[in-house]
């Protein structure tokens, strides 16, 4: 078995415990970067562990306060 590297959009939400929508509104602000996959868009595990340290406790419906990961 391979091990997992990526996760949807909704399985990262779920994860993470981010609501789908805040979810997608860090995406389209460029603050969590994603692979598109044909029509799939994966978010991959490693920069959504580095993503939740950089912004430990910070409002992420706060755009503006959310620090990007590159």
């Amino acid at each position: 078995m391979t091990p997992l590297i990526a996760l949807k959009v909704e399985e990262a939400a779920e994860v993470t415990g981010i609501g789908r929508n805040t979810m997608r509104d860090l995406i389209k602000a460029r603050k969590l970067p994603i692979l598109y996959v044909g029509r799939k868009h994966l978010i991959r595990i490693d920069a959504l562990n580095e993503f939740m340290k950089l912004n430990e406790g910070v409002d992420l419906r706060d755009i503006d306060s959310v620090k990007a990961v590159r």
